[in-house]
């Protein structure tokens, strides 16, 4: 954790953003420095120095482009969820706990949206997670053979395996489910990283691995990211009537839900891919969610736990976020989500017929929509938060590039125009 401090200290952006991502990989975050009552994680600890990197060391390194509005409603999710749940909980201990996770959230948030400002840095961002995927891939079929998670001997994550049905789940640092996630939402941006020149073996190591860590895993969830980010490539060849998709699969829904015995949401109950899931819990947990509207709407709820049987454990990122800080939370990351993949189409119109470019967008959007998939399995701990955040930040550096051609055509043109024309006639017509 001290060397990575120093190299993003002293690092270029690029190549601080490397050790940033190597480090809040591959370290356990159950690993703590407790000061008097506040507990630093190792990556609030990388946080914080990323954070005194920006302001203190390199204070002119800005956004690429402008302050967008995917960051926008990142910053006003971080702050409604601060602000309601300690509303809601109206405790000391409890604001305290809220301070450490609005930290992890902007602060993640900001570091990474700084440390990747071009297309070289989301390809040496990609590069790095495929280094993570081997050393994780590597550990986790290590604990298929030995039983031994040798992150346990490290500290902050269990030593021993976890067993459901005879069969082992690796964990890794991020643990089963989250691993195995992760590891789903990478995929498409490795099928990416294959197309680049003089990356294919980066590209093929980041896809064995990743594969790797899903199976070790032994999660549906983490199947269902894996095929949810390959689904969204399959629809490259339609990318154009995306807008008939859309529409054809909320009618879908609609009619599933108008004549199945039971409300659509049900379908989640019959997801098991793996002969073990806990899929009843995963439905169980946005019915209850829907059925109890009016106790979490407002502030969110704290005593969701006496829903049902084991409701205290909130599985689904979605249900998660709404029970922690009511609707407008849950409205506010929806938001998020719904920028981002608008970005992504606007800036794929935008470069119709480059087809290197439009590639990037859509492994980014499919890797989103992995990223969405996965949430209906899992709560995002801090470490797969991060990696939503890193996605957003090559999103929204992707798209603001190919607006920079149209931009500076745009800046000669009006140059042009002002060389040959008064400068009374410039301001009426450009002006």
């Amino acid at each position: 954790m001290l060397v990575a401090v120093i190299l993003i200290m002293i690092l270029s952006r690029r190549r601080a953003g490397t050790a940033f991502l190597l480090a809040c990989f591959t370290i356990p975050i159950g690993q703590v420095v407790l000061v008097g009552g506040l507990h630093f994680t190792v990556l609030r600890i990388l946080i914080l120095a990323g954070l005194a990197r920006r302001t203190f060391l390199r204070p002119s390194e800005k956004f690429p482009g402008r302050f967008n509005r995917i960051d926008q409603a990142l910053v006003f999710w971080t702050i409604s969820a601060l602000a309601l749940n300690s509303l809601d909980w109206m405790d000391n201990q409890a604001l305290i706990h809220n301070l450490g996770d609005f930290v992890d959230a902007m602060g993640g948030y900001l570091v990474v949206r700084f440390m990747i400002p071009d297309r070289d840095a989301i390809l040496r961002t990609i590069k790095v997670l495929a280094v993570i995927c081997l050393i994780q891939g590597v550990c986790m079929i290590n604990e298929q053979i030995t039983h031994i998670n040798v992150f346990g001997l490290l500290g902050g994550v269990p030593i021993d395996v976890t067993l459901r049905e005879g069969k082992i789940r690796s964990q890794g640092v991020l643990g089963c489910i989250n691993a195995g996630t992760f590891a789903g939402i990478l995929i498409p941006l490795f099928i990416w990283l294959w197309t680049e020149q003089r990356s294919q073996m980066t590209a093929c190591v980041g896809i064995a691995a990743a594969l790797a860590m899903i199976f070790a895993s032994n999660s549906s969830t983490s199947l269902m990211a894996l095929g949810g980010g390959l689904l969204g490539l399959a629809f490259w060849s339609v990318r154009r009537q995306m807008n008939l998709v859309r529409r054809g699969l909320a009618l879908a829904l609609l009619a599933l839900h108008l004549v199945m015995n039971g409300p659509v949401w049900s379908l989640i109950a019959r997801v098991d891919l793996t002969g073990s899931s806990s899929s009843y819990h995963r439905y169980y947990l946005v019915d209850n969610l829907i059925r109890h509207f009016s106790d979490w709407w407002l502030l969110g709820c704290k005593d969701y736990a006496n829903w049902g049987w084991d409701m205290w454990d909130t599985c689904n990122q979605f249900v998660d976020v709404a029970l922690k800080g009511g609707l407008l939370t849950l409205v506010l990351y929806i938001l998020i989500l719904k920028r981002s993949f608008a970005a992504i189409g606007n800036a794929r119109k935008q470069v119709t017929g480059n087809r290197r470019q439009e590639w990037l967008l859509w492994c980014l959007g499919s890797a989103l929509f992995a990223n969405v998939i996965g949430s209906f399995g899992i709560n995002y701990m801090a470490q797969l938060l991060m990696l939503l955040f890193m996605l957003l930040a090559c999103i929204s550096t992707a798209t603001f590039e190919t607006r920079t051609p149209f931009l500076s055509t745009q800046a000669k043109d009006q140059a042009h125009f002002a060389s040959h024309h008064s400068p009374m006639e410039t301001e009426l017509i450009l002006g």
